[in-house]
């Protein structure tokens, strides 16, 4: 109640609506699993008290049949359930013929477009409006799997959840920038009152007082967009995307680079310890042979690496 009440006074006019999950399909059955049925009560409690919009994630039928009777506006289909067509078609099956404002859909785990746009026409034959969330995959924005689903169907909303895509709360500002750069129609935020106290996800959620300052840097847009990609504009948020996909991949190397120099540090120790050089010829040239058939550019890179990674291991 609390943390309803203070993102209402943080949002002000700008629309949200309030999600929480009464049952949390969580990986080792030994975290907390949700509270169940009586946080329906509670998010009823939150819609009557504040007159705000409440949703709630559904994995199976029963699911779906007891948040429509506790009169939830909007219900949102995980990233684990997201990744079964099967599970998908079943809830699907249980929201026809249902009144919701609304269902969102989080991409798969698993980085599969196709997967996701399936799903999303699955949702559609319910003739309830759809919103896609795009999460990423395993903390990593995996911006072409979103890119791919805008590019296709670029009618449906497309939301960020920048919480679960970084892990950490200290980078969700920073991934709120791509909602105006990528012409993204709004967000899907893990707020708390009390983040270090929380039972789940701690390390991702935000505090309310913050979420003003978010909003604020941002240009939302007033209503969802439709988009077309003929116009400059549009050519420029096309860019946009190409560059987000390419910033993502330099940001992989590198770290895939500094892993690799931690990886030498610990070889650089166990040759000290059995009095081995670190410059070791007949294994350089191994590589070198190698990565020379992957052409000169390869090479130069190799090169580049292998010297830095003497160096450590020094």
């Amino acid at each position: 109640m609390f943390t309803a009440e203070q993102i209402k006074a943080s949002c002000g006019d700008i629309p949200f609506i309030f999600r929480a999950g009464a049952w949390k399909p969580r990986t080792s059955p030994h975290t907390f699993q949700g509270v169940g049925d009586e946080a329906l009560v509670w998010l009823q409690e939150v819609k009557e008290r504040f007159g705000i919009p409440v949703a709630t994630e559904v994995a199976t039928p029963e699911h779906v049949e007891k948040a429509l009777k506790a009169g939830i506006d909007y219900v949102w289909i995980g990233a684990r359930t997201s990744a079964s067509p099967i599970a998908v078609e079943a809830i699907t099956q249980a929201l026809k013929d249902h009144p919701l404002k609304g269902v969102l859909i989080k991409n798969p785990v698993n980085a599969d477009a196709q997967l996701w746009l399936g799903n999303i026409e699955r949702l559609e034959k319910t003739g309830i409006p759809v919103m896609a969330v795009h999460r990423g995959c395993n903390h990593q924005p995996c911006w072409s799997l979103a890119h791919a689903i805008r590019t296709q169907r670029p009618d449906i909303p497309l939301l960020l959840d920048p919480s679960h895509m970084s892990g950490n709360a200290a980078k969700v500002p920073e991934l709120m920038s791509k909602i105006e750069e990528l012409s993204l129609d709004g967000a899907m935020i893990e707020v708390h009152c009390d983040p270090a106290n929380a039972l789940s996800d701690n390390a991702q959620q935000i505090t309310p007082d913050r979420i003003n300052h978010l909003i604020a840097s941002i240009a939302l847009p007033d209503h969802p967009r439709l988009y077309t990609y003929e116009s400059p504009t549009q050519d420029m948020e096309e860019l946009n995307w190409l560059r987000a996909e390419i910033d993502e991949l330099d940001d992989r190397l590198w770290d895939t680079i500094s892993a690799r120099m931690e990886v030498s540090k610990r070889i650089g120790a166990w040759k000290k310890a059995h009095g081995v050089a670190p410059l070791q010829p007949e294994r350089y040239r191994q590589i070198a042979d190698k990565v020379q058939q992957k052409g000169d550019f390869a090479l130069r890179i190799w090169d580049l690496i292998h010297e830095e990674s003497l160096k450590q291991q020094e």
